[in-house]
């Protein structure tokens, strides 16, 4: 059996615009969360999120990228950027032997919202020649496979708030049954505007505490709904073989994926959370780890509903072993982003297995009697870890778990 591990990883997300920032900063359990500053929020009743800050995208890409692309696509090019300088691959291995598996919740939302006011202010004349090609979800992956001769298996994925765990999922599987020898995976997302603001609003999924100090609270009682955010992770996947023989830096292995549907409900998760614990389950083959040295990094959206569900899952994939687990939500650092919190969620659990540390639950206050087990409230914990789980769920009942190891 083939051994797929990672070999580079990069990101722009809410606590910093490269891996080295963001680690730093989530150790530390800095909020990322702010007051929105994309669109004025004055008449709306969702005024916060976590947006990407100090990104210069065409310092990063150039300015002729930046004109044909939408920022969801731009914040992929720039996070790939950091993991294959990482990896160093390119130039290593044949193009069609490497592969792109990528995507996003929503795609271009900035591009379909500008173009479209254009269409009625100002007639069809006036909708962008590069409207289709820099709004459709699956272009952020044509890119990163252009960007890097990559003519292996280039897919493009969307499973929603599972986006990017599923992503990094289905790219170990591409290398493990031998249809890539390296995979270019992750997801991004930019849909920081009133459309979706609005839209995720009235369907009663985000928190209208307009306090970015409070608002999201991940397994506290008092959690009320998600905060909005962006961003990207990329992480270089690559068969062991492979990557031992070009000399590679090996930061984690993958050990196992697991990918269910609750068939459920299109926004709710099934309370039961059979199908989350399965695919929990699935992504742990070793049943024999001390269940005191892995840490889970969890959806832990801060809605009701999902951190209630995410409890239950992981009781019935651990039994009385969950309330030795290590929790914890980094989300109440980044926010939801969406399609990218998946691929940026499985750095943060690579970032834990190097240093031994489980980051933290900020905003955490007041416990739940109903979510018992231990979130890692407020600050970092040093400890040793032997194996770390990236665990999401997504709207439609996509559910995505991918465990990883030190080599």
């Amino acid at each position: 059996m083939r051994r797929v591990v990672i070999t580079g990883m990069g990101t722009v997300n809410p606590l910093g615009n490269s891996v080295a920032e963001f680690r730093d900063a989530m150790f530390a359990g800095k909020n990322g969360i702010g007051i929105i500053t994309k669109f004025d929020v004055s008449e709306s009743r969702y005024k916060v999120a976590g947006e990407v800050k100090n990104f210069d995208a065409a310092a990063v890409l150039g300015k002729m990228t930046v004109r044909k692309t939408d920022p969801f696509t731009q914040f992929a090019l720039a996070a790939a950027k950091e993991a294959l300088e990482q990896s160093g691959i390119v130039g290593t291995i044949e193009s069609d032997r490497l592969g792109v598996c990528f995507g996003s919740g929503i795609g271009g939302m900035e591009t379909l919202c500008t173009d479209h006011q254009n269409l009625l202010e100002k007639g069809p004349r006036k909708v962008s020649p590069h409207f289709v090609p820099k709004m459709i979800y699956n272009i952020a992956a044509g890119n990163l496979a252009i960007e890097y001769k990559a003519n292996g298996p280039c897919i493009a994925v969307s499973t929603a708030c599972a986006t990017g765990t599923t992503a990094v999922g289905e790219s170990y599987r591409t290398i493990l049954h031998g249809y890539a020898d390296a995979m270019i995976a992750g997801g991004s997302e930019a849909a920081i505007n009133p459309l979706t603001v609005a839209g995720f609003g009235n369907c009663q999924a985000l928190s209208d505490n307009p306090d970015p100090e409070s608002a999201c609270k991940p397994f506290d009682k008092n959690r009320n709904g998600f905060i909005m955010a962006e961003g990207a992770g990329v992480l270089v996947l690559e068969e062991y073989e492979h990557a031992r023989a070009r000399g590679a830096n090996i930061l984690a292995e993958i050990v196992g994926y697991g990918s269910t549907c609750d068939a459920h409900h299109v926004t709710a998760p099934d309370p039961e959370a059979k199908y989350v614990a399965k695919a929990i389950s699935d992504a742990v083959p070793d049943k024999s780890i001390d269940p005191s040295k892995i840490y889970v990094n969890a959806h832990g959206t801060s809605t009701p509903l999902n951190d209630k569900t995410e409890t239950t899952a992981l009781k019935a994939a651990f039994g009385e072993d969950a309330k030795k687990l290590h929790i914890s939500s980094t989300k109440s650092m980044t926010g939801h982003m969406l399609g990218a919190t998946g691929a940026v969620e499985c750095i943060a659990c690579i970032l834990a297995l190097q240093s031994n540390t489980v980051p933290p639950t900020i905003h955490y206050s007041e416990p739940d009697p109903e979510l018992d087990l231990d979130y890692t409230p407020n600050k970092a914990v040093q400890t040793e870890l032997d194996l770390a789980i990236c665990s999401n769920l997504g709207f439609g009942g996509h559910n995505a778990a991918v465990a990883f190891r030190k080599v």
